[in-house]
Formats: structure tokens, sequence, C-alpha cells
């Protein structure tokens, strides 16, 4: 029963974070063929297949660590991996089962790359040029943070949490700044009146 509850949170897991996590279940009470459930497979690994060496440390030791995250790992033809592993204990203590996550790198270390390349400028331009009023990064940092304290995106902040933080704002000398109100408008998604009015 409790096999069979596990397989469907991995069928969640995997519908969520398809085509780049492969979600493996493993049913450690059946070592030599331990693959139970494999979903959004990039390992070429097929239902049956014998446990990992990390499945068969479980099996043999009721203390080894229960989960183990973002650890580096590859696929067979080399690829790397992040993965985590997550193992599923009885009500004795006995590891019965384990939940394996297994994310394929090679598609964001290319996006990385790609950005990188992207965002690469020359350090020795023959002018030093800005389209932003001093103070701006400053402005757009502290309401970056102030909306991470919230759980939440600048954008995302009700009226009353924007009453707050442009009282701090305020409080911070940030808004004697040239364009302050400007700046905040924006990053806000509101209008300059509305940053007006909750100034006062």
């Amino acid at each position: 029963m409790l096999l069979e509850q596990i397989k469907q949170v991995a069928d969640g897991l995997a519908k969520t974070f398809a085509p780049f996590c492969e979600i493996v279940v493993h049913d450690l009470l059946d070592p030599s063929h331990a693959v139970l459930a494999i979903h959004n497979n990039l390992s070429g690994r097929e239902v049956g297949d014998p446990a990992t060496e990390l499945g068969l440390a479980r099996i043999m030791d009721p203390e080894f660590e229960q989960v183990i995250a973002n650890y580096p790992n590859c696929f067979p033809d080399g690829r790397q991996v992040k993965s985590t592993s997550i193992g599923i204990k009885d009500s004795e203590g006995r590891y019965i089962a384990a939940l394996c996550m297994n994310i394929d790198l090679t598609v964001f270390q290319g996006f990385q790359g790609m950005l990188n390349q992207f965002v690469d400028i020359q350090v020795d331009a023959p002018a030093k040029e800005t389209f932003d009023p001093a103070g701006a990064e400053a402005i757009r940092a502290r309401i970056d943070q102030f909306a991470a304290r919230l759980a939440t995106t600048p954008r995302a902040l009700k009226a009353a949490d924007r009453r707050i933080l442009v009282k701090e704002l305020k409080g911070a000398g940030l808004l004697d700044l040239r364009r302050a109100m400007e700046i905040v408008a924006a990053h806000l998604g509101v209008s300059r009146a509305s940053v007006y009015s909750y100034a006062k």
C-alpha cells in the first residue's frame, strides 16, 4: 500500500518537472529488481533493474541518511546530473523504498552558457555611458530585498506592503535621489501618483 502511494507521488512529481527530471521509485525489499517505476526516463534504466549502490547501502544500514539532496551524479552517456534520494522507512524503521530524482543539467548548462555570452560586455569600451540615474540600482535592490522578506516579487506586493516599503525608502533617504519616484513606480508596476500617495 505504501509503495503504491509513493508511486502516485512519483507520478505527480514527474508531470510537474517533465521533461528535465527523471523520477524513480525503488523497492528496497527486492534489491535485485528494485526499480519499481521510472518516469521521464533519462538514464535508460528499466523497471526490474537492480538497486544502485545507494539503495544497497540503505538496505544494509537502517541508520543511513534518509534524505541526500542535490548530489552530483551522471547518466551512462556522461551527462551531468543533480540527484536527490529520499529513503522511505516502514513502521519498524527499516528502509523499504526510495524515491529518487535525477535532473539532467546539460540543458540548463546550455542556457547558462548562452546567457553568459549574451550578457558579456566589452570592458575596454572607448567611453563610459549609462542610461540609469545615479542610485537607481540601490533603490531597486532595496525593493527586491523588501519583497524577498515577504516571499514575493515587487510587482506582487499588496498596497499596504507597498506603503510600508515606500516609507522605508523614504526613511533611508532613497526617495531624495534623482527620479526616485519614477524608478520606484516602474519597479513596482504602479503609477507615480500611487508612489507619491504612499510617501505621504
